[in-house]
């Protein structure tokens, strides 16, 4: 496969779950969203020099090749490693950074207020991580492990999830009459233990035996 052929099909998926397209690195802080949140999902390519449209316009100078370096190195908590290559096609030069799933999540990265925020990338989108999400990552972190009591509210929420795709913290809450600390705990130990997984809805994080957890 020829640069132009494996850029071209590259380009052609559009952006997706683990593909982003950067017109230009103008703010080292908004591409570390874009680290981070592939970092703690399951990894990504980002092309810059490529509109959101595909059309490629390629890359300004070498500066923006720093600006990435600096977005990972000054701008990711943890650092997110990545691999860069730049790719000639037709007079243009687009940048391409592959980031691998982190085994050190969370990374992250900070928000327009400058406060470090966990992203995570569902689709073509980075959005904050859920409570939850980070409850687990740390439960999954922790030495002893996870360990889970199969009490009422757990029997309840497996019941209801034997007839429904997916349930939210509020419907858990709900269902099991228990307050909103007790059902992130519940479903972030589900979560650390790979029974549940999760994925967007609607806009909102949603929980469900047959999801795919989405930082696998």
């Amino acid at each position: 496969m020829t640069k132009k052929e494996y850029i071209t099909e590259l380009i052609a998926q559009g952006e997706h779950q683990r593909l982003d397209f950067k017109f230009e690195v103008s703010d080292s802080k908004k591409i570390a969203r874009t680290l981070s949140a592939f970092a703690n999902s399951d990894g990504g390519a980002l092309l810059i020099g490529v509109k959101d449209n595909g059309h490629i316009t390629g890359i300004r100078s070498e500066e923006e090749y720093y600006m990435l370096e600096a977005a990972s190195e000054m701008y990711c908590r943890p650092k997110v490693p990545f691999k860069a290559r730049t790719w000639n096609i037709e007079g243009k030069t687009v940048l391409e950074a592959k980031v691998a799933p982190s085994p050190q999540k969370p990374h992250q990265s900070p928000d327009k207020y400058d406060v470090y925020r966990t992203y995570i990338r569902i689709d073509d989108e980075n959005i904050l991580a859920p409570d939850v999400l980070d409850m687990a990552w740390a439960k999954m972190a922790a030495v002893n492990g996870t360990h889970l009591t199969v009490s009422k509210p757990v029997e309840k929420l497996l019941k209801y999830l034997e007839i429904n795709d997916f349930v939210t913290v509020n419907q858990f809450r709900k269902i099991a009459r228990i307050n909103s600390n007790t059902a992130k705990n519940i479903l972030s130990d589900l979560l650390a233990l790979g029974t549940i997984g999760y994925k967007l809805e609607d806009k909102s994080i949603v929980y469900g035996i047959g999801q795919e957890n989405q930082d696998k």
